[in-house]
């Protein structure tokens, strides 16, 4: 046994020679692999292409609030069967989530893309026809399915796409357009029918669909498939026909090569010791993204203004403005700052949030400074969705798309997605539970989740700013 296991580390060094020589040649010049000079209109319009999506999904989350009382009117449901058709959007996004990863591996980005389209168009029309509460279902179940396919394959089309120097920002409009999405929907659902809403939900689509037909594959993906010639046109075409890529797609090939001497990889091989701080990365920034407190937010925000004695109409309002447009500016400065200082500088802001917030409720409560609990929790709540949207919200997701290797990205990305979507049921779930509790001792909790967050990314996240795909994989799980 001790002579197979010499023989098996060794021949596990002999295949991360390639990748250590691949990173180091990376190293040593900063300037190649995506700066080089060349016209990068491309990875704009396939980037734009791809977070149609975001956007896609962005109006999922947001249909149901503006819609509740004409289609309960229309109809005749029930309050349960509204809050059954609402919720149920969660566990299609799960079931997305489960199953994307490997389709994404084997149909390709574009291919995956073309798929969660289909689920949405036909859940959005669904939705439209529906004559009541099962049709109903039947489609928010699919365009839940097609926003959570869409929540993994957009940063991780970005991300291969990108040059290093733009991945950072390019990956985090991703959640910028997803904010947009629920804004736009909960502002148009207020003056227009809500079967109208859901043919609306059919642009971003739309969009999609034509616009993949002038974006290329992710030269990743068609590196890792054995397309040598496909790979090579498409890497000129995103980085310019004057650019050299000789470098960049050298790297890329030599790092795929030495991938496909591994074994070929399955859900169990996620937890080797070579993907295990891969894994314990990408899962725990979500668990720190979902428990801190944001789904709960996001979706009673009118109910805590209006518990605090404040407008929750203005409230509203003012919330969904600043969380677009402080989510544009965190996708601005993303690769000037750094991944790690955003989220730290964000889950700090969080706890501020959430303390404010809990003294409000504090002094609610025992009927104390009446005037000065609604001024605590409106100044709570938009520190709150402000600091999530500088970094907490977009920058997990970059993070994912850039740490996992090509050969067990699929995997990964539906682990780490599935993550998500159940810690936004969780949260979402528990939220009115935890309030009729302890409304204070509610956002009390969230803070020392918040607490554990600052922790967490001081000591297990890594920053990935300026580093190509390669090298941060290469440092990251060798």
């Amino acid at each position: 046994m001790a002579i197979e296991d010499l023989s098996k580390n060794a021949a596990r060094e002999e295949m991360r020679e390639p990748l250590v020589r691949a990173v180091n040649a990376a190293d040593g010049d900063g300037s190649g692999h995506g700066s080089a000079k060349g016209d990068q209109w491309m990875v704009y319009l396939s980037t734009f292409v791809a977070v149609c999506g975001s956007y896609e999904f962005g109006c999922g989350v947001g249909y149901s609030s503006p819609t509740q009382s004409g289609i309960m009117k229309d109809l005749g449901l029930s309050l349960a069967e509204y809050s059954m058709f609402g919720s149920i959007l969660t566990f299609g996004a799960m079931i997305g989530a489960i199953t994307i990863g490997p389709i994404t591996d084997f149909l390709g980005r574009k291919g995956a893309l073309r798929m969660s389209c289909v689920f949405c168009v036909a859940g959005w029309l669904a939705i439209y026809f529906s004559k009541g509460a099962v049709s109903l279902d039947i489609g928010r179940v699919a365009t839940g399915y097609g926003s959570g396919a869409f929540s993994y394959i957009v940063p991780v089309f970005v991300a291969e796409i990108a040059p290093k120097n733009l991945r950072g920002r390019l990956t985090a409009v991703n959640q910028l357009m997803i904010v947009s999405g629920v804004s736009v929907s909960f502002i148009i659902g207020v003056v227009v029918h809500w079967r109208a809403l859901a043919l609306i939900g059919i642009v971003p689509c739309a969009v999609i669909i034509f616009g993949l037909f002038f974006i290329p594959e992710s030269p990743r993906w068609l590196a890792k498939t054995g397309r040598r010639k496909e790979f090579e046109l498409a890497l000129q075409k995103l980085r310019g026909k004057d650019a050299d890529i000789s470098d960049e797609a050298a790297e890329i090939q030599e790092y795929i090569a030495t991938l496909d001497r591994l074994p070929q990889s399955n859900l169990l091989d996620l937890f080797q010791r070579r993907y295990l701080r891969s894994v314990i990365i990408a899962v725990g920034l979500m668990v720190c993204q979902q428990l801190g407190g944001i789904n709960g937010v996001c979706f009673y925000v009118s109910d805590i203004f209006e518990q605090a004695g404040f407008s929750p109409d203005i409230g509203t309002i003012t919330y969904a403005i600043l969380q677009v447009v402080v989510t544009g500016l965190g996708a601005a400065v993303m690769d000037k700052a750094g991944r790690k200082p955003l989220i730290l500088a964000s889950a700090s802001g969080l706890i501020l949030g959430c303390v404010l917030v809990a003294i409000s409720f504090f002094l609610k409560v025992h009927e104390l400074a009446r005037d000065a609990a609604p001024i605590f929790a409106v100044a709570g709540i938009l520190i709150f969705i402000g600091s999530f949207s500088i970094g907490m919200g977009a920058v997990p997701w970059v993070i994912m798309s850039e740490i996992f290797p090509i050969n067990i990205k699929g995997q990964a990305g539906s682990l780490t997605t599935l993550v998500n979507w159940v810690g936004a049921w969780l949260c979402s779930y528990t939220f009115n539970f935890l309030m009729s509790w302890n409304s204070y001792g509610t956002f009390i909790l969230y803070a020392v989740v918040n607490v554990l967050a600052v922790l967490f990314v001081i000591a297990v996240v890594p920053e990935t700013k300026g580093k190509t795909l390669e090298q941060i994989q290469g440092e990251i799980n060798n």
